[in-house]
């Protein structure tokens, strides 16, 4: 659970940097990968981060513009990469205006529950991170590279010039 604004926000600023690499790298053929004909395909995982900053935040009374979570998933990659980056602007320039740290502790009805905002930052972000390694998943069954999040991935060690270490 996050106790400060600022906390968060630092936080959320390497997750959703993170996230917008991510997205930025698929492309429009790429948005049709999947596991499964039972699964998402990556373009509907990606859309659904996106979908899900305004859905999810809705519910805790932030106002923000934000695209309806039942939207139908765009063609373009370039069109879901720019949705999130607008959509992640919207929102954090939302919290800034519209919280103070007092507000973390207040408790919202989510999905069933009593949640503070707080915790509610700490799962928007943990869900983002979830569907975003489901991603990169599907991304290497696409053939796309992956960028980085924690550490360099595969592609970026061998522009290094090195390899990457094998666990």
């Amino acid at each position: 659970m996050f106790k400060t604004i600022e906390e968060f926000l630092i936080n959320w600023g390497h997750e959703s940097e993170s996230t917008q690499k991510i997205l930025n790298t698929l492309t429009d053929k790429s948005l049709d990968q999947e596991v499964s004909a039972e699964d998402r395909t990556l373009g509907r995982i990606a859309w659904h981060i996106v979908t899900t900053l305004g859905e999810m935040m809705s519910r805790t009374g932030l106002d923000f513009e934000a695209n309806p979570h039942d939207a139908a998933v765009p063609t373009s990659a370039v069109e879901i990469a720019g949705a999130y980056r607008s959509t992640n602007e919207a929102m954090v320039a939302a919290i800034k205006e519209q919280w103070t740290d007092e507000s973390l502790a207040e408790l919202k009805e989510m999905y069933g529950e009593q949640w503070a905002i707080g915790t509610v930052l700490g799962i928007l972000t943990a869900h983002q991170t979830h569907h975003r390694g489901q991603m990169t998943v599907l991304m290497r069954q696409s053939g796309l590279p992956v960028p980085g999040v924690y550490g360099p991935s595969r592609e970026e060690w061998a522009a290094f010039g090195g390899e990457a270490p094998v666990v």
